[in-house]
């Protein structure tokens, strides 16, 4: 992968990471990187080490945590919030990404968390996949 594949490959990562709750295909996406739907794909893999599916919805993960930390949305309009267009869809990656539900990750007290500033807060309540954590506790 040459330089300016990596360059149109931050700039489609950098639109995910602004315009996460637009509706955002790997199509839109890869117009943005200037490829091609399947090369984006397959490059966005090789340079990031997972998908673009899966890159977004991390990004809307981490947003919908913060909503649902604040309390005053519901699960549903967090979801809407945040870019996903199923709560069913929505529920499971959050589960999944979380290792919660998202109605039971906003139950919680967030109350010690509101001391540690956003930026801290941000890398430590990042969404790991429970099997890259699990995967990584075995190291």
């Amino acid at each position: 992968m040459d330089l300016d594949d990596l360059v149109r490959l931050r700039r489609a990562r950098d639109t995910m990471d602004r315009d996460y709750a637009r509706p955002l295909d790997v199509p839109a996406l890869a117009r943005v990187a200037l490829m091609s739907p399947g090369h984006f794909s397959r490059s966005f893999r090789a340079a990031f080490g997972e998908t673009p599916y899966s890159y977004l919805m991390t990004r809307r993960v981490e947003r919908a945590k913060a909503l649902l930390r604040r309390g005053d949305l519901s699960v549903t309009e967090v979801c809407f919030a945040v870019g996903c267009t199923s709560l069913g869809s929505f529920s499971t990656r959050f589960s999944e990404l979380v290792g919660v539900s998202p109605s039971a990750y906003r139950a919680r007290g967030h109350e010690a968390a509101a001391a540690i500033p956003a930026c801290v807060a941000k890398i430590l309540t990042r969404p790991v996949r429970i099997k890259e954590a699990e995967s990584a506790a075995a190291s």
